[in-house]
């Protein structure tokens, strides 16, 4: 089942099954989903909730107000899913390849969970005063696919009035070190002359011009991508 899902997606998923654990239920349900989505708290998902000024640990909170803890006692291993767990894996899927994706990520479960209506998970969305239509044209928005309306407003207007990125998958994955250095944010490069050069003429290449930095963690290799944006900035490349 979880064969497409991404690491995150997974790692979701695996939180889901010790929230269960920790309310003591002997099931994984959308409200253990959700809060497997706040504790993992790197991926899409999370940032879409902050983006709509949503406080992650108000959700949690909240489902554990709507929740009540099952026996005293202890369930071990892989619980079972609700119906409506299972019902949100399959909304998941289909999110995924309706927006040609070829993989599941949080953001897939996180509109699954507004599909899911009846869930305790879209109830918790709710009582925190989100209308879950707007959660789920902010996901679309972050992933680059907003509302067709908008997306053609947008493209015959030639510009970005509404202050929104062009590239919102690339500000959620990403960084641009163009701006960071624009404003002088990242630290001087020392000693990485050689290097930084060398990407520079990979680059001016017409053909076979994609370098590729090697080196175990720490070495220097995002050094080297900073020096060349600061280098960009000031207009020192061909």
């Amino acid at each position: 089942m979880y064969e497409r899902f991404t690491d995150r997606a997974r790692k979701v998923m695996q939180l889901a099954n010790q929230e269960a654990q920790r309310f003591n239920h002997e099931y994984i349900g959308t409200e253990h989903v959700l809060l497997g989505l706040v504790k993992e708290g790197s991926g899409v998902a999370a940032n879409v909730l902050k983006n709509l000024d949503v406080d992650l640990r108000k959700i949690r909170l909240e489902v554990e107000k709507i929740v009540q803890s099952g026996p005293d006692m202890v369930t071990m291993g892989k619980l079972p899913q609700t119906p409506r767990a299972k019902k949100v894996i399959e909304y998941a899927l289909e999110e995924a390849k309706n927006l040609n994706h070829n993989y599941v990520g949080t953001e897939h479960l996180l509109l699954g969970l507004l599909r899911e209506q009846e869930g305790v998970a879209a109830q918790v969305l709710m009582n925190l005063g989100l209308k879950l239509e707007d959660v789920r044209e902010e996901v679309l928005n972050l992933l680059g696919h907003g509302l067709e309306g908008a997306e053609t407003s947008e493209r015959a207007s030639g510009s970005s009035k509404s202050g929104k990125s062009k590239t919102p998958a690339l500000d959620s994955f990403g960084r641009d070190l163009t701006e960071l250095a624009r404003q002088k944010k990242l630290d001087p490069v020392i000693g990485r002359s050689d290097e930084i050069e060398r990407v520079i003429q990979i680059l001016s290449r017409r053909q076979k011009n994609n370098p590729v930095l090697l080196g175990e963690a720490g070495v220097g290799k995002t050094a080297i991508v900073e020096g060349f944006a600061q280098m960009v900035v000031d207009g020192n490349v061909p």
